[in-house]
């Protein structure tokens, strides 16, 4: 075992402390609750931001705590096994649960001013940790039972979520849409994993590995339940063509939640792709089912559709929600470059997908909290709406430039490295194709995010901006912080990449 955890896993409390991350989430909304049950009267917003917030901190901090101790590492024991394999702790889990709780603690503090008027808050934070507990849960499952209910674990509080402004009809429209859609996708999941029991008859991923190699017959029956638990994936990352639900769900819905959905839930779903493709389905592609090519097709329409649709928007959120789809399509460069043969290159070009997915949850939930800020001084969608804006709120505006450029990957922001390890991965693997569709996509991306940066720092005001300013308010300190992160990145890059890369090289021993 590691050098942090001793124990066996037959031990409760070892399992806890193994699963720690995830049990201080889930406790932490338990505590959210039984503080509104006690204080049914009182609103208790300050109480409930700070609790929340200190779980979530809490459980980024022992995340990282086990990550640089080795935890999950070949070098300090190896991957942590619990619940007969079906769940598994190693340098993967963590990574991803470090994002989940980053990008957890920069909603909620944001979501202390954005709904200071709900009359119950607590509500709104206990669905969210829940929805990242689930998370967590979904990069630590080594079985695809517990995929498929970790997943449905998330999306429940997340339709709830969409939907939580209750009297605005594009809120609960798009959190009806949202639901609906998704219960058609776990359905096509949860088929295309009976498929996989089938043809396997195991639903543990070393096993479904192992199995691969004499389902003689069924090879089709394999073939189509690995289609199908894709399509899941393909859901869950909003990548085309299962990407309708996006743009409609991050516009209704309230733009801190849209923050969560579209970094949190978004790197959710590549650490189930991760895991699942790399250490249960990787044996398939001797069979001749190349799940490799499918990703790299679904990267390339994504990366293009998302870019194109995003470059016609009128509205800065709408443009954002289909960017974000642009970005699915890089990470799945990531997915679809580890089919390469060997495992050193697997891990390289895996471990550039997953830190471009770390800087992007800083990037891209600033930039959508940039845009709670703008909702709430009450200011419009539009771009010209936004003109002026750095007249009156100049650090926020500032940040939001910061989050614009590194997410079209300009040098001097984390986006830039990100975009360009991930990108020589991809060529490194033998998929320059993908490399070059992405470096296409991005330089068009540049177009409509300066075009954000043009309206707020070069133009001049066409609304009344009274009501703008540079506040301290959760919702400001939550977006300067994810910009300062953003800058950092750069030179932190580094330890980065290399944690990301020795995750995914144990993940490939």
């Amino acid at each position: 075992m590691s050098l942090v955890l001793q124990g066996t896993a037959t031990d409760w409390a070892f399992s806890v402390r193994a699963l720690l991350p995830v049990v201080l989430l889930a406790l932490t909304g338990l505590v959210v609750f039984g503080i509104n049950s006690l204080r049914p009267d009182g609103r208790d917003n300050k109480l409930l931001a700070l609790t929340s917030i200190a779980g979530t901190l809490s459980a980024l901090g022992v995340a990282i705590w086990y990550l640089l101790a080795g935890t999950g590492q070949p070098t300090h024991g190896g991957a942590i096994s619990l619940f007969s394999g079906a769940i598994i702790v190693d340098g993967l889990g963590l990574f991803f649960t470090a994002i989940f709780a980053s990008v957890a603690t920069l909603v909620i503090a944001a979501s202390y001013d954005y709904f200071e008027s709900d009359a119950n808050p607590a509500s709104f934070y206990s669905l969210l940790l829940l929805a990242t507990t689930a998370m967590g849960l979904m990069a630590v499952s080594n079985s695809l039972v517990t995929v498929f209910v970790s997943l449905e674990m998330a999306s429940l509080p997340s339709y709830a979520l969409v939907a939580y402004l209750k009297d605005n009809r594009g809120s609960v429209e798009a959190g009806l849409k949202y639901f609906l859609i998704g219960a058609v996708s776990s359905a096509v999941l949860a088929f295309g994993i009976s498929l996989v029991y089938a043809a396997t008859g195991s639903l543990l991923l070393p096993e479904v590995a192992a199995q691969i190699g004499s389902v003689g017959d069924l090879n089709g029956v394999l073939g189509v339940g690995v289609v199908m638990v894709a399509g899941g994936v393909a859901f869950k990352t909003a990548s085309v063509p299962f990407h309708f639900w996006a743009p409609e769900a991050y516009e209704g819905a309230p733009a801190p939640v849209s923050a969560f959905l579209s970094s949190a839930s978004k790197a959710a779903g590549f650490a189930v792709g991760f895991r699942v493709f790399a250490t249960g389905f990787q044996p398939a592609l001797d069979i001749g089912i190349d799940w490799g090519l499918l990703f790299g097709l679904l990267a390339v329409v994504t990366m293009v559709l998302g870019n194109f649709a995003a470059a016609t928007q009128t509205e800065v959120k709408r443009m954002l929600a289909y960017s974000s789809i642009g970005h699915a399509g890089y990470a799945l460069i990531g997915l679809a470059a580890i089919t390469a043969g060997a495992s050193a290159t697997n891990a390289t070009v895996m471990g550039a997908a997953m830190a471009h997915l770390f800087v992007y949850g800083f990037m891209n939930t600033g930039a959508f909290l940039f845009i709670a800020m703008v909702e709430r001084w009450g200011v419009g969608r539009t771009f010209e709406d936004y003109a002026g804006l750095a007249e009156r709120a100049p650090m926020a505006s500032l940040a939001m430039a910061v989050f614009m450029f590194s997410l079209a990957g300009l040098p001097l922001f984390g986006g830039f490295l990100s975009k360009y390890v991930l990108f020589l991965g991809a060529i490194n693997a033998g998929f320059w194709w993908l490399a070059a569709v992405g470096a296409v996509t991005s330089a068009l991306s540049l177009f409509y995010y300066s075009r954000v940066v043009k309206a707020l720092w070069l133009e001049s005001p066409t609304t009344d901006l009274d009501a703008v300013g540079d506040v301290p308010t959760g919702l400001y300190a939550a977006v300067i912080v994810a910009g300062v992160v953003t800058v950092l990145l750069l030179p932190g890059f580094g330890p980065v990449i290399e944690t990301a890369e020795a995750a995914a090289a144990a993940l490939f021993a």
